[in-house]
C-alpha cells in the first residue's frame, strides 16, 4: 500500500529525519533523537508535523445536530472558536476514536435557513479531528448517518487540504504569537481549548490552544501549500520533534493514544473504562449513549491507570500485569522509560480492586516479573 505523505516530507527528509509508517502515513518519527527532542519540549519548545491527523468539516441548518448525535460531549455548549475533547462511540459505548470538535465560524447560506445561527442567512459550522488514517472512514460514518437521519448538511473530509503543526512548551505561547503577522490578533490571549484565525506568513490559519504533551502550545492547521512558509518561521527556535518524542511526551502526562490504548476491535474500551468519562454528556442523544448510562449507573469492571516500575527494564505494549500470586490482571497498552523522570512508565487496564495508587503488581518483561506499583497520572 502506498503510504500518505505529509506535505513537507521532503523538507524532513532534508533535515535528517527517520521516518516510520503511522496510520497510513509516512511521518518523522525522530529529527535528532527522541530524549532531545523530548527534553526540548519539556523545557523550551519543539515543533511537530502532525498534518496525518483528520480534519472533516460540518456545515448546515443540521450540523449542530449531526454532530451531538455522533460525539459524546454536548456541542451545543461551544461558541464560535471553542474546542472541546469527545468520543466517537459504537451503540454498545464503545470507543471508535477520540477527537477534538472545533466551533467554526458560521458559514454564510443562499437560503437562510440557519435554525441555530445568530444570522438568519449563515448556519454552523464545525471541524473536527479524527485520529491518523481514520479521515475516510469518519467521513463516511457522517455521511451514512446524516442520509439516514435526513439531516441537511455537508460533510467534507479536508485533511489534505490542510498541513497541521503543534507549537508546544514553556516559550511555545511567545514564539507562537510572534510568528503570526502584523496585523494579526494576540495568540497569547486564547485560552485553553479555544481557537481563532490568524495570518501565518500571509496564509490564512486556523491557531488553537491545545496540544498533546502536556506542556502549553498550540495547533496550527495551515492550507497545505503555506506549509513550508509556515514551517520555517519556527526553524531557527524550536526544535523539530518526531513522533517518538510525541509518545514519550504524551504517556508522562497519562493520555490515551487511539488505536493502542483502544481500539474497536483490539482493545475494546468506553470512555469510564479509559478514565475520559468527563467527555460523556448523558443529557444528550449520541450514539452510544444508552449503553453508557448502564454503565454509569453499573460502574466499570476495568479502568486505565498509571504504572511505574520499581525493578529494571522496560515496559511496553502487550506485556502481562500480574498480582502477587502471578496471575495475569491486566495488560500494559503503553509503556516507555520517562526522558523526564529517568524512570520506567505504563499505561493499562486492571480491575477495579487493583487500581488504588500505591497497589504493587508486577510487569512480565521478557518472561520475567518485575516488581511494579499502581500510580496516578500524570506521572511525577
Amino acid at each position: 500500500m502506498t503510504l500518505r505523505k505529509p506535505p513537507l516530507r521532503e523538507v524532513h527528509a532534508e533535515r535528517g529525519a527517520k521516518f516510520t509508517e503511522f496510520g497510513g502515513w509516512d511521518m518523522p518519527v525522530e529529527f535528532d533523537s527522541i530524549r532531545t527532542e523530548h527534553t526540548a519540549v519539556r523545557e523550551a519548545a519543539g515543533i511537530f508535523d502532525v498534518s496525518h491527523m483528520g480534519e472533516i468539516e460540518v456545515a448546515g441548518p443540521d450540523a449542530t445536530t449531526l454532530m451531538q448525535r455522533l460525539t459524546s460531549n454536548d456541542v451545543t455548549e461551544l461558541a464560535v472558536g471553542d474546542a472541546q475533547y469527545a468520543a466517537i462511540t459504537r451503540e454498545d459505548g464503545v470507543m471508535i476514536d477520540d477527537t477534538v470538535v472545533y466551533r467554526l465560524p458560521d458559514e454564510s447560506t443562499a437560503d437562510g435557513d440557519g435554525d441555530d445561527a445568530d444570522d438568519a442567512n449563515t448556519v454552523p459550522a464545525y471541524l473536527f479531528i479524527p485520529n491518523a488514517g481514520h479521515d475516510t472512514e469518519t467521513h463516511d460514518r457522517w455521511v451514512d448517518h446524516r442520509d439516514e437521519w435526513d439531516l441537511d448538511c455537508e460533510v467534507r473530509n479536508v485533511t489534505e487540504d490542510w498541513a497541521m503543526f503543534a507549537v508546544q512548551g514553556p516559550e511555545a505561547p511567545d514564539l507562537v504569537a510572534d510568528a503570526v503577522d502584523a496585523d494579526g490578533p494576540d495568540v497569547r490571549d486564547l485560552s485553553r481549548f479555544s481557537a481563532t484565525f490568524a495570518p501565518f506568513a500571509g496564509a490564512e490559519c486556523w491557531v488553537a490552544r491545545t496540544g498533546y504533551t502536556g506542556e502549553d502550545g498550540f495547533e496550527i492547521l495551515c492550507p497545505w501549500e503555506a506549509a513550508e512558509d509556515v514551517w520555517a518561521l519556527f526553524a531557527d527556535d524550536a526544535a523539530p520533534c518526531g513522533l517518538g518524542a510525541r509518545d514519550t511526551l504524551r504517556m508522562e502526562k497519562g493520555f490515551l493514544l487511539s488505536g493502542q490504548d483502544f481500539h474497536p476491535e483490539d482493545e475494546p474500551r468506553t470512555p469510564y473504562e479509559a478514565d475520559i468519562g468527563f467527555v460523556v454528556d448523558l443529557d444528550t442523544e449520541f450514539v452510544g449513549r444508552d449503553a453508557l448510562a448502564e454503565q454509569a449507573e453499573t460502574g466499570v469492571e476495568e479502568t486505565f491507570v498509571g504504572i511505574e516500575l520499581l525493578d529494571r527494564g522496560v515496559p511496553r505494549h502487550g506485556y502481562d500485569v500480574t498480582d502477587e500470586n502471578g496471575h495475569v490482571v491486566g495488560v500494559v497498552t503503553s509503556g516507555t522509560m520517562s526522558p523526564t523522570l529517568d524512570k520506567p512508565i505504563a499505561l493499562g487496564y486492571l480491575p477495579v480492586g487493583f487500581t488504588d495508587p500505591g497497589t504493587e503488581v508486577n510487569v512480565v518483561v521478557r518472561a520475567r516479573e518485575k516488581r511494579a506499583k499502581v500510580v496516578t497520572v500524570p506521572f511525577e
